[in-house]
């Protein structure tokens, strides 16, 4: 008997072996709660601080993350804090590096950048304030920002407040830290400063690129308040960023072939004249545009030197007020030849026909040129000549699904060098159905003042297609490519038919921009009408 119960029992401990699961070891629900603070020495809020110094201690260990760019400390210190530590810890030390200003309420906003050590979980929005004096400044000034031409604003922007007092001059907000600054992260447009005592103030807005808390023109956009503000108030401030136009100036040329130059340039060089020499001798200059860069470029008809010769050549510029006299060397290189691309293959029913040339055109003789349809009929046509973007384009009456043949005879274009197309040069294109294109009729209510600017913009923010209306409140964009276009109105003030940006020093605004607030989505073979009444 007690052998028959020993194998049973051996018999049950197989089974309960046998019956057992194979698994993994589970750690858990992950872990999505942010640290907790548990204590700050000196503590939140607090009043008369004369150390140099701060503790704040979370009930697990913390790491820091972008703690030089995500921490903001108003008003800002010549030399940023020092943050430590480095590696996980239950305790951030904040130490200054420079004396604290008396009488004065900081407050340092660490964003995100706490985070616990394992799974990265951060301590959202938080604010350390004190005060060296004997009271923490509690006034708010509130608003909202938005970028001057665009739709949507950009990310990362710094509000700022410059006391209005007898030190104060606009010049100051290129060189020194405003009194009191806030960011504002990726997806907000609004904003709001806290902590700030009773006065007047100046309210500024940079896109702060390399994050000094100064104005930079050459890189950064601004958006201001045309006047102090005095707090307290609960009013609610608009502040527009914008791009500054800066001032025209030019760089040296250089020497680009035998027969050109290129010359660099800031501002607008609309206006731009110029006059050439060679010793005493006046040159005859002609610019164009290159295009996506800013530069001209100069043509002037190439000379003779001596091999390995090198001479000067002395450029007067005026535009304006600006006045330059620059000299570059000019050697002897290869002289440039006409050449004559080749334009689109598939024309749009909207657009005139383009052809790109490589240099400056003196003369187009259309009486060798023939325009055919595919009946081998010809087709009335008037040439434009578009000296600064260096096209020929041709202006006439398309018809749908049609296809052309243009005809260039030898010696129909000379350019200023006295080279012609030696050859018969044939272009053929098409159009499309109107079928293939959608209408677009835009109903404008409640204009204040005309002229204005129509623009539709495509998913890029490119500007696809414009119309100047100077009275009308019905416009017609016909025969555009089926797209999703954004539709913006400018109030062009000064009636020079483009936008026209601010400018900080001569406290001028940017022209308005009133953006349709949906996107409009034109379709092949539609029709749309859509009615904006402007607020």
């Amino acid at each position: 008997m007690k052998k028959i119960i020993h194998y049973i029992l051996i018999i049950g401990l197989f089974g309960t072996f046998s019956c057992a699961k194979r698994g993994t070891i589970s750690g858990g629900l992950k872990d999505t709660i942010a640290p907790l603070l548990k204590v700050s020495i000196p503590e939140n809020y607090s009043t008369d601080f004369k150390g140099q110094s701060i503790k704040i201690t979370f009930d697990e260990y913390v790491k820091l993350k972008d703690i030089n760019k995500s921490l903001i400390v108003s008003p800002p210190l010549a030399k940023k804090p020092q943050v430590l530590p480095l590696t996980a810890s239950k305790t951030v030390t904040v130490n200054f590096l420079e004396p604290l200003q008396p009488n004065t309420t900081y407050s340092l906003n660490f964003g995100q950048s706490i985070q616990d050590h394992n799974e990265g979980n951060p301590y959202r929005q938080f604010k350390y304030v004190f005060s060296t004096g004997p009271q923490i400044d509690s006034l708010t000034i509130t608003g909202n920002i938005k970028d001057a031409l665009e739709k949507k604003a950009d990310a990362d922007i710094s509000v700022m407040l410059y006391e209005a007092n007898e030190k104060y001059n606009d010049s100051l907000v290129y060189k020194n830290q405003p009194r009191y600054i806030t960011s504002i992260a990726d997806t907000i447009t609004s904003f709001k400063i806290d902590n700030i005592k009773e006065g007047k103030y100046h309210l500024i807005a940079l896109k702060d690129r390399n994050g000094d808390y100064k104005f930079d023109p050459k890189t950064e956009k601004i958006g201001f308040y045309n006047r102090p503000i005095q707090l307290p108030n609960d009013s609610l401030y608009e502040l527009k960023l914008f791009k500054e136009i800066p001032a025209f100036k030019v760089f040296r040329p250089f020497q680009n072939s035998a027969n050109s130059a290129v010359m660099g340039y800031e501002g607008n060089p609309k206006n731009i004249k110029l006059s050439l020499k060679k010793g005493n001798e006046i040159i005859e200059v002609i610019k164009t545009k290159i295009p996506k860069k800013d530069s001209l470029q100069l043509w002037f008809k190439p000379f003779k030197l001596e091999k390995n010769a090198v001479d000067s050549m002395q450029l007067s510029i005026q535009n304006g007020v600006y006045s330059k006299e620059l000299t570059f060397k000019i050697k002897n290189q290869k002289t440039d030849t006409l050449l004559i691309s080749f334009p689109k293959k598939i024309l749009d029913l909207s657009e005139m026909l383009s052809i790109p040339v490589n240099l400056p055109i003196a003369k187009i003789d259309e009486s060798k040129m023939k325009l055919l349809n595919k009946d081998s009929l010809a087709v009335p046509f008037k040439v434009i000549y578009d000296e600064m973007e260096l096209q020929v384009k041709l202006d006439f009456k398309k018809e749908m699904l049609e296809r052309y043949t243009l005809k260039i005879e030898p010696g129909a274009v000379t350019s200023y060098l006295e080279q012609v197309n030696n050859k018969q040069i044939v272009f053929s294109f098409e159009t499309k159905n109107t079928s293939d294109y959608g209408n677009l009729r835009i109903d404008i209510e409640n204009v204040k003042r005309y002229p204005i600017i129509l623009e539709l913009t495509d998913k890029n923010g490119q500007v696809a297609y414009s119309y100047y209306c100077e009275k009308e409140t019905q416009i017609d964009f016909n025969f555009i490519k089926p797209e999703l276009y954004t539709l913006r109105i400018i109030e062009d003030a000064n009636k020079n038919g483009v936008w026209d940006s601010g400018n900080f020093l001569e406290k001028k605004q940017p022209e308005n921009v009133i953006y349709f607030p949906k996107d409009i989505d034109v379709r092949a073979n539609w029709d749309v009408q859509q009615s904006f009444i402007l607020k």
